[in-house]
Order: C-alpha cells, then sequence, then structure tokens
C-alpha cells in the first residue's frame, strides 16, 4: 500500500469576515462540505458536513473503529488506522493535531510525515507545552488541554491555531455511569468536554474534538445524548467498500490461483465481514497455500463473523428445508410463498418479522430452522447477551445489531423471545431492560430493514410477550403450532423424525399409536431415539416394529395438562391469519364463544396457576 505527499484537505481555515467554515480551493459561492473526495466514507462525510454547518464541533465516533480505513489514494486506494485517517484526512492541513489515550497520553498525530510530525511537536512545545514530560493521566491532560483551548479563543485572529484533539478508547476517560455516582475526577472530564462541545467560541474556530470507541453504550450517556454533541456510527464496510479493498489486497494475483471465488464474488459473499477479516480470509489461503473453496470459505467466515459478534450470534446451517415439516400446512404455504417473494427482490412484500407459537414441543424451533433452509439466506441464533456489568448489556446488544444491518439479508432466530426481549416496564436492573427492549424494538420496527433483516421470534407463551413487539411492522405474521391431532399425521411424524436422526424406519412397522392429541414433535423424536436405541442394541440396522411398540408401550405423557391449555389458547389468541388454525382449534373458539371467552379462561388458568 502506497501513501500519497500531499493528502486531499477537508477542514481548512475558518473565514474571519463571515464566520463561516470553507474548504480549501472553493468559491465563495460554493457549499460548505462540497468537493469531498468520492471516496470518502459516508460516516465521515457526514461528520464534515456536521462540523461545516457550525452546529458541533464534538463529535462521537463509534462501531467499526478498529478496522481498516480507507486514508487516501484517488487511482490506487491506500488503507491504514482511524488515527491516520483523522491526521491525514481530516484534518490534513490543520496546524496541530492532538491524539490522547490513557497508554500513551498526549501526544501529535501527524500520520505518516515525519515532517509534519516535526513542525507539530516544535508547535505543540511552544503553544501547550512539552506533551512528553506530561503525566499519562487524563486529568492531566485534560487540564493541559483546556488551558490550550482557552488561550487559543483568546488569542489574535492571526496567531489562532487550527486544532483537532481525538481521544482513542473514549470510555476509559468518560465512562457509562449515574450521575453522583461518578468519581470527582470522571465528573470533571465529562464537565470539561462539554465546556467545550457547547462553547460558540470553539463552534467558530477552526477547533474539533473526536471521541473513539468501539461500544457507544461504555461511554457516558451525558455526553452522548448532548445536543452540541454528535454521535456517528462507523459501519461495518459495504460491497463496494469491500470490493476495493480486495483489489489492493489481491494485486496483481489472479484470484483463480488460490480461490473459487472472483473477487466480485467474495465482496458479495462477504457481508457482515471487517476489512481486517477480510484480509484474513485472503492472506490464511495465500500464505497456507489452502484454496478457498466453498466450504472453507464457509467456515471461515462462519467463525469470523461469530468473532465480529463476540459470540453472540451462532450461525445456524439448516440441514433441511420446508419439505421436512409434517402438518403445519397452511404456515409452510405462507413461509414458502414468502422464500420465493424474497429470492425475486420483492422485499417491500416481506413481513419484517414472524412469531412462532405454541406448547412446547410442537417444534417451534424446528420449523424455523426448516424455514431459513427454503429461505436460502444466512440464519443466525441470538444468544443471551445479557450481562452483570454495567453498560455491557447495552453494548453487546449495540455490536449484535451492527453485525445483522450489515450481513442482510439475515433471518434471525430468537428463542425464548419472551425472556430475551425483555419488557419496556421491567424494572429492578436500574432501566437496563427497558433500554434493551426499545432498542430491539426500534430496530425490528425500522422498515429499510425490510426483508434483510427477517425476525423469527419464538415462545410457548406469546402472552408475555410486550404488544409493542407483537404488532404489525415488526413481528407481523403470527403462526400458532399445535399437537397432532389425527393417527396418519402422528404415523408421518415419526417416519420424518427416522430420517431426521438418521435411522430408517418403514411405515407399514409402526403400531397402533396411543395417546393421540396428547403426543407432541418433541415426544415422537424422543420416542424414535428410544426406539433406534433399542434397535441398535439388538443388532439391527434400522428401527424395528418391535422395538418401537415396546417404547410407546411404556411411554407416559405429560401430565400438565392445566400449563399446555394455557399455551394453546395463548396461541390462538395470537393468531393472526384464521387459515393457520386447525379445526380442533376453531372448534375450542367457538365452543367457548370467541376469542373474548378465550381471553377470560386464559386469565382464569393464570390465576389458578399463581396460587398453586
Amino acid at each position: 500500500m502506497t501513501y500519497p505527499a500531499n493528502p486531499p484537505v477537508v477542514f481548512d481555515e475558518l473565514n474571519e469576515v463571515s464566520e463561516t467554515k470553507t474548504l480549501a480551493g472553493q468559491s465563495d459561492g460554493e457549499a460548505a462540505g462540497s468537493g469531498l473526495p468520492d471516496w470518502f466514507p459516508p460516516w465521515a462525510s457526514r461528520l464534515a458536513h456536521l462540523y461545516f454547518s457550525g452546529t458541533t464541533s464534538m463529535f462521537v465516533v463509534h462501531g467499526n473503529t478498529f478496522d481498516y480505513v480507507r486514508v487516501g489514494g484517488d487511482k490506487t486506494p491506500r488503507y491504514g488506522t482511524l488515527g491516520e485517517f483523522f491526521a491525514e484526512q481530516l484534518f490534513g492541513r490543520w496546524d496541530l493535531v492532538l491524539h490522547y489515550d490513557l497508554a500513551r497520553g498526549l501526544r501529535c498525530l501527524a500520520g505518516r510525515s515525519q515532517e509534519r510530525l516535526k513542525e507539530m511537536v516544535a508547535l505543540a512545545n511552544r503553544r501547550v507545552g512539552d506533551l512528553s514530560a506530561l503525566a499519562k493521566d487524563p486529568s492531566t491532560a485534560l487540564t493541559v488541554l483546556d488551558r490550550f483551548v482557552r488561550r487559543n479563543i483568546m488569542a489574535e485572529a492571526k496567531d489562532r491555531l487550527r486544532v483537532a484533539v481525538v481521544i482513542d478508547h473514549a470510555s476509559y476517560v468518560v465512562p457509562c455511569g449515574e450521575p453522583g455516582r461518578m468519581s470527582l475526577s470522571t465528573s470533571t472530564h465529562l464537565v470539561t468536554l462539554l465546556n467545550w462541545a457547547s462553547s460558540p467560541y470553539v463552534k467558530h474556530l477552526n477547533m474539533a474534538f473526536v471521541l473513539a470507541d468501539v461500544r457507544v453504550a461504555d461511554i457516558s450517556e451525558r455526553l452522548c445524548s448532548n445536543p452540541h454533541v454528535a454521535t456517528i456510527e462507523v459501519p461495518l464496510p459495504l460491497e463496494s467498500e469491500r470490493k476495493a479493498f480486495l483489489e489492493v489486497v489481491v494485486g496483481e494475483r489472479d484470484t483463480a490461483t488460490f480461490s473459487d471465488f472472483g473477487t466480485s464474488e467474495i465482496a458479495r459473499l462477504t457481508a457482515g465481514m471487517s476489512l481486517t477479516d477480510l484480509n484474513v480470509l485472503i492472506h490464511s489461503s495465500l500464505e497456507s497455500g489452502q484454496r478457498l473453496d466453498a466450504e472453507r470459505f464457509k467456515d471461515n467466515k462462519k467463525q469470523l463473523i461469530e468473532r465480529q459478534a463476540q459470540g453472540l450470534l451462532e450461525f445456524i446451517e439448516p440441514r433441511w428445508s420446508l419439505d421436512m415439516v409434517v402438518g403445519h400446512d397452511a404456515a409452510k404455504k405462507r413461509l414458502k410463498d414468502d422464500a420465493a417473494l424474497l429470492k425475486r427482490g420483492a422485499l417491500d412484500s416481506v413481513p419484517m418479522g414472524y412469531l412462532l407459537c405454541g406448547p412446547v414441543g410442537t417444534g417451534k424451533s424446528f420449523l424455523a430452522q426448516c424455514a431459513a433452509g427454503s429461505l436460502g439466506i444466512p440464519c443466525v441464533t441470538l444468544k443471551n447477551f445479557r450481562s452483570k456489568y454495567v453498560g455491557e448489556t447495552e453494548g453487546n446488544l449495540e455490536r449484535v445489531l451492527t453485525v445483522l444491518r450489515s450481513m442482510g439479508p439475515v433471518a434471525v432466530i430468537v428463542d425464548e423471545a419472551d425472556a430475551m426481549l425483555g419488557d419496556r416496564d421491567q424494572g429492578g436492573d436500574s432501566g437496563v431492560s427497558s433500554r434493551i427492549f426499545g432498542t430491539i424494538a426500534a430496530q425490528m420496527g425500522d422498515t429499510q430493514y425490510r426483508g434483510r433483516i427477517l425476525w423469527m421470534l419464538l415462545t410457548a407463551r406469546p402472552d408475555l410477550l410486550p404488544i409493542d413487539i407483537k404488532r404489525q411492522g415488526r413481528a407481523e405474521v403470527h403462526i400458532p403450532l399445535f399437537y397432532p391431532a389425527e393417527e396418519e399425521e402422528i404415523r408421518t411424524f415419526f417416519v420424518i423424525m427416522a430420517k431426521k436422526l438418521g435411522a430408517r424406519l418403514d411405515p407399514a412397522a409402526i403400531p397402533a399409536v396411543p395417546h393421540v392429541g396428547n403426543i407432541s414433535g418433541a415426544d415422537i423424536e424422543a420416542l424414535i431415539g428410544r426406539a433406534w436405541r433399542l434397535s441398535l442394541l439388538d443388532g439391527q440396522d434400522h428401527i424395528t416394529g418391535k422395538a418401537l411398540e415396546s417404547t410407546l408401550d411404556g411411554f407416559l405423557p405429560s401430565t400438565q395438562s392445566l400449563e399446555r391449555e394455557l399455551q394453546e389458547i395463548a396461541a390462538i389468541i395470537e393468531c393472526t391469519d384464521k387459515e393457520f388454525l386447525t379445526p380442533a382449534a376453531v372448534e375450542r373458539m367457538t365452543k367457548l364463544g370467541g376469542r373474548s371467552k378465550l381471553q377470560e379462561r386464559l386469565t382464569t388458568i393464570k390465576r389458578i396457576l399463581e396460587t398453586q
């Protein structure tokens, strides 16, 4: 990667007459912020336009901040760190760019130019002080900077410096915490930054402050939510950005010599990956000599994205399609139709999400995985992202949603959704659950991701899910699942479950099935597993009728009939399309007098169970 001698200028000096900020080389009538390089990332363009508007001079930059960033090169892109991007591009010709973190203290940041660095160090020694002699603690650094900021404001126009201050790992300087519970030093840091952000004098000068960290949730909310501070997310790279980076990494090599995929195809298939991980993917293949074929590509991508999400997402590789699902014909038809629309690119006609509900053991997880197999898009399960540490839960969720937004289209399975998603009114945890709920609800309702993030919420107790999540525009299609009610359907279940376990079962060998209506899909899978075990112990290579009959004779179904009734009634009430209801469910609803009477019965059962 090469570095140009004269980087483009984004921020230039203040026009003393009009007190507006202009770009170098702009004419008087040219709009501020225009003339940015075409390759500038959207987040950086937004930062520049906000700065030029004069509304803010302080920015909190979060998200994919540890990734490679394009730092120049009009014809041949070159890449570096976020710090290099600030030093060489955003503030490429400013007089002084100062960088602070806990490890290195306050220092000058000049990118790759040694000459510019020497000039900055000499200038800093004259105007700020000997940076090498300063203590590294944030209190000392911010005190020195605050004194310098005030002096720069008071200086004559000809003596004012164009200054940018970049604070890396900002959460260690102004961590998340409630007012009154923070230490005096931390509170002082926060107030100092807020004073800079709100100062009208700072806004009228070429002075900018950038705080960078991976997770915005770890930074003081008082700072991030302040109207004088702009919070900007650095997203994972777009397909066009990944392709441009690949062209630099691959260089003159022919991709056919080490990969089954071309540059454009790799860029398309690596949605959700950072440029750093993309670099690892390519170089691991080049250095190991192992060809990047479909299997290796899939394994590497899975590992890299799961690491990107910090283990909070787990990839699922569906082994089956909806053809493996027994019963639930209306639900299968709806899911197959939506899969066809998704493959046609008709994203606006696809629901934002599904709610799969019904008694335990009705195959909600299996149906969701089979649906993902038919949809033909990546599928992930949302793992437990909650933590006992302050700010950790919100930070985990922020990371997960960042990855999901960049991966689309993707199906997200949330099992036990009533427990996982929380409630807006849930208390006892300093408001964490309500904030988590609000963040997820906002993401689920963001229609720009329709067809790109497909939510599949699974629960046996849909009545415990807040209405905000279940409403139209979020989990729009509510599909109830019930136990098989006919013997023929149960017999088909036995054959399919045997196939799922990798065993053979002759339909003619299935004996008469007891407990019809009281046996779930999970029960059938367990029965098949036991019969397969008995058959193997008997030296057979298939499930025998004798083993299955013996297993059925000894099976005792669950006696939790009241809890099961509660779950069935809740599923019927939640159903959004009458076609999803079985004849038995319609009969029950009619017999009780409609959905309002079902609601009364549900309330009665809840009271009975609460007193037990």
